[in-house]
């Protein structure tokens, strides 16, 4: 029989994989989220395949493939590979307490969350006609733009409660209306959350910032009860009543916006964006709760506080270079991001100011102004090695105090004026009786 193409683009790899388990007689087909997105002509990089064959069968069809889980995935050249298969109890609301490999891809089909991820396209066999099976009209959907929970919804949700989350995920992505007896299910059983790691919430809910509007998720969270359970701090600024409250996830939720359409439109703006309403010390424990590495939770605290500074027009150019001394270099344009994004959602005048403040930072960035210990003229050595200063705390003081006055002035910035006032206050450190026990070794 003739190689059959499927009605969208598909990678010949892809394609190779199912030859050769329909060469060696095992129903095979693409299967979820990668027919869902062909179908509505969208990229796809990450293909699923479900088949007849069992686990041990296609460790030997693909040498070099592994298979370290109990649930019939087979990960090979790539991609997840995965046995039909039906799925039992769900004690825990997340995975079935067992499985049971099964023959049929409509069985395969009938255990899956939505309509519009129980699409295949494939085989039934080497002889059989390639083709698309779609027993609960999950194309149907497509095309009305609905997302539906296949069969019993309430019984989807209650088996595993990741399920809610990628549901409001989906929908916000792809802008679709959930099928309201779908969406009282969600509501019904946002609670089931709390049974959800803390690693897979803070996947999905990375997955939303990835999106071009990520508010929509994070709307439809809050309106299904979602929210109040995977992030509640971000719930409480919805609390209660007056315009604070009211406004404060408003605002949230449009700077996230407005940092998915700026051109870095990273993660860690977004995450700062997000909970910059919070303040630096909530946004942390927000931040280890999705699981976040601590160097990027550091960053997104810093990015937030840094933010949170009111620029004015009367800064001088000293208190341009002193705020930007307070920031790390490698945050700085998404600290100017951050700040423009924050201004976007509160007025034109609060806009024109941070267009200023980023020209100004611009023109001490192009002037290579210096901001930090280390962009001083001397250090530590040059203090013990020409000053005789021994090791001791007066060291710190005498370099913050010139950094202050290289900020206040760059051209002090060299050699030998800088030894010169080192010199001076080492002089009013010891005259001002400071070499006792605050700078040992001084006196």
């Amino acid at each position: 029989m003739a190689n059959e193409r499927p009605p969208f683009d598909v990678d010949g790899e892809v394609i190779a994989v199912l030859e050769r388990l329909w060469r060696n007689g095992h129903g095979a087909y693409l299967v979820g989220g990668g027919v869902r997105d062909a179908l509505l002509g969208l990229h796809v990089s990450d293909w699923d395949i479900a088949t007849a064959a069992r686990p041990e069968r296609i460790l030997r069809l693909f040498p070099g493939s592994t298979y370290e889980n109990r649930f019939g995935t087979v990960l090979a050249r790539g991609m997840e590979i995965t046995t039909f298969r039906r799925d039992h109890r769900y004690a825990d609301h997340r995975r079935p307490d067992s499985v049971t490999f099964s023959e049929d891809v409509y069985e395969d089909l009938a255990r899956r969350d939505l309509t519009i991820n129980a699409i295949a396209w494939g085989r039934r066999g080497p002889e059989a006609p390639a083709r698309l099976v779609d027993p609960a009209d999950g194309q149907g959907d497509l095309g009305a733009q609905l997302v539906r929970a296949v069969g019993d919804p309430s019984r989807r949700f209650d088996e595993d409660a990741l399920r809610l989350l990628r549901a409001v995920r989906i929908a916000a992505r792809l802008d679709f209306t959930i099928e309201p007896v779908t969406r009282a299910a969600i509501a019904a059983h946002a609670g089931d959350v709390e049974y959800v790691s803390e690693e897979r919430i803070g996947s999905e809910l990375r997955r939303m910032l990835d999106m071009d509007t990520p508010s929509r998720a994070f709307t439809l969270m809050r309106e299904t009860g979602i929210l109040a359970v995977a992030i509640p701090a971000l719930e409480a600024l919805a609390d209660g009543d007056g315009l604070a409250s009211e406004g404060g996830l408003a605002r949230s939720l449009a700077r996230l916006d407005a940092a998915a359409a700026t051109p870095q439109g990273d993660q860690r703006l977004a995450l700062s964006a997000l909970l910059g309403e919070l303040g630096p010390d909530e946004a942390r424990v927000v931040l280890d709760r999705l699981r976040v590495s601590s160097r990027t939770s550091d960053a997104i605290c810093t990015l937030i506080a840094s933010a949170s500074a009111d620029y004015a027009a009367t800064w001088t150019d000293a208190d341009v270079r002193r705020y930007l001394g307070g920031v790390p270099p490698e945050l700085l344009d998404d600290l100017l991001a951050l700040r423009r994004v924050r201004a976007q959602v509160q007025d034109e005048a609060a806009l024109t100011l941070e267009d200023e403040l980023g020209e100004r930072v611009r023109a001490q960035r192009d002037a290579d102004s210096p901001l930090t210990l280390s962009e001083l003229a001397i250090d530590g050595r040059d203090l013990r090695e020409t000053l005789g200063v021994p090791e001791s705390p007066a060291i710190g003081m005498i370099l913050e105090r010139l950094l202050a006055d290289v900020i206040e002035d760059p051209a002090l910035n060299t050699r030998m004026t800088l030894l010169t006032r080192a010199n001076l206050i080492l002089d009013e450190l010891v005259q001002g009786g400071r070499g006792g026990a605050d700078t040992p070794g001084i006196g």
